[in-house]
């Protein structure tokens, strides 16, 4: 499900359960909303606030540390991919086919890890290019010392891009836990359906509650959106790793 259909959901969920409070103010006896009764019912909500919050702060600080370190990795990534090809370009000549097979390549590396490319390409499965490149790397006969060292470093880059793009494909599509979703959405229901029982409705109140079902609706949104960084809208961009690599001259 998407970041878009769970803020959706969310919001009406919430929402509901808001004018659903105001109905049952309407509906019960005074004595049910005032006095000691109206005391456990602030103790309540807050217990339940606290740890609305705690959640969400937890859960934020979760996802946004994931999505900077995924995203370190995609970087990482276009590093290595750059400082391989200088190497075997500086390797010579004999290094031509290999370094057109690299930017070939460059398109099924995306459509593994990223998910809306594979889906437009109808190819979400793991690609063997990286290991067909390590493989000629290998088979490289170099002929100085020069050629001896940079088919070493070579081989380093490569294995090491082998492992990010292993972890990145390895990546889930959703790395937020729905039972946290849907029970931190039953707390702020809860919440919310408390706040508008708490005094007769007008349009101030109601103004006020939907714009905070907004802004407690939007805080899922942002965790969810943030727990899936390879899909939706705040997806990491693959454009830097797809234009890492200049075509090679034709008289190469």
């Amino acid at each position: 499900m998407s970041a878009v259909a769970i803020f959706l959901i969310a919001f009406a969920l919430i929402l509901g359960s808001t004018f659903l409070g105001t109905l049952l103010r309407s509906r019960l006896p005074e004595q049910h909303l005032s006095g000691d009764s109206k005391e456990v019912i602030r103790l309540a909500t807050a217990l339940i606030a606290t740890m609305s919050a705690v959640v969400l702060a937890l859960l934020f600080a979760s996802t946004r540390a994931s999505y900077e370190q995924t995203s370190s990795s995609v970087s990482r990534l276009t590093a290595d991919l750059i400082e391989l090809d200088e190497l075997l370009r500086d390797y010579g000549q004999e290094t031509v086919l290999l370094r057109k097979t690299l930017r070939d390549d460059i398109g099924p590396l995306i459509n593994s890890i990223w998910h809306d490319d594979a889906a437009n390409n109808n190819a979400k499965q793991l690609p063997h290019h990286r290991e067909s490149v390590l493989y000629m790397i290998r088979e490289l006969t170099p002929k100085n010392s020069i050629q001896s060292s940079l088919q070493a470093r070579a081989l380093q880059v490569s294995t090491d891009m082998a492992q990010t793009r292993l972890t990145l494909f390895a990546q889930p599509a959703d790395s937020i836990s729905r039972p946290f979703v849907i029970v931190l959405i039953l707390w702020l229901m809860f919440i919310f359906a408390s706040f508008s029982m708490s005094s007769k409705a007008n349009a101030t109140l109601i103004s006020v509650l939907c714009i905070c079902v907004l802004a407690a609706s939007g805080a899922i949104y942002l965790i969810v959106e943030l727990g899936e960084p390879f899909d939706g809208l705040m997806q990491i961009s693959n454009n830097p790793l797809r234009s890492a690599l200049s075509p090679l001259p034709l008289s190469s």
